[in-house]
This record gives C-alpha cells, structure tokens and sequence, in this order.
C-alpha cells in the first residue's frame, strides 16, 4: 500500500532512532539537571538509576553508538519502569498511563535488534 515509502526506509528508521534517543536524553537531562523544570520531583531511586540511564543511554542511541547494547538497557529499564510504577495499578497502558514507557520499551527492543542503520557512529566506523 505505502510502497512510495520504500525506498525511504533507512533514512526514515535513522529519523526514528535519533528522535527517540534524542527525547530519552532529555528525559535524563530533567531528572539530573533540572533542565527543563519539572515540578514533578523523582524519587532518589529515578534520579540516581533511571536518570544516568536516560542521559547516557539515550544519547549513545542518538549519535548510534553502542547501540544495539543501549537499546537493550534502555528497553529493559523501560520494562521495568513501566511493571513499578504502571502496570500494578491496571494492567492496561491506557488505564495506568504507562503508553509511553510501553513505547520507549519496544521501540528501544526493536532499536537493539535492527542496530544503528544509517548516520550513526557504528555504521561509520564499520
């Protein structure tokens, strides 16, 4: 049906990994520094795990570093996340407001699986 879009399919899965790493990132960049204010205050436990995590995590899946290995920790964390503060009050994301951590999970798992692709650090030292 969407054939046109075949022969985009490298750059818009770049596009994909990128932003998504680049929206993980900020969320560490909240938790650790603050930026941008927040007044939802993490728990030490989001600060100190959840947060480097982010940061490191979600940049490293952004420039296509090391990226089947990020997204494997970052897709895990997010499992994790999501079972801890979601999926014990409802087990369905849109009861529990857990749709992002579910997203983030699997597109990090399918990130880990398919590696960095084009306009990343892996694919140029390859």
């Amino acid at each position: 049906m969407a054939a046109f879009m075949k022969p985009y399919e490298e750059q818009t899965y770049a596009a994909l990994r990128i932003v998504c790493g680049l929206l993980f990132f900020c969320h560490g960049l909240q938790k650790l520094f603050g930026y941008p204010p927040s007044s939802f205050e993490p728990p030490p436990l989001l600060l100190y795990v959840a947060g480097p995590i982010e940061l490191v995590g979600g940049a490293l899946i952004a420039i296509g570093l090391f990226t089947r290995w990020a997204g494997f920790v970052c897709s895990g964390m997010m499992a994790v996340a999501y079972w801890r503060a979601h999926g014990l009050n409802h087990l369905l994301p849109l009861a529990n407001g857990g749709e992002l951590a579910v997203l983030y999970c699997f597109v990090f798992l399918f990130i880990a699986a398919r590696g960095p692709g084009l306009w990343s650090v892996d694919a140029s030292r390859a």
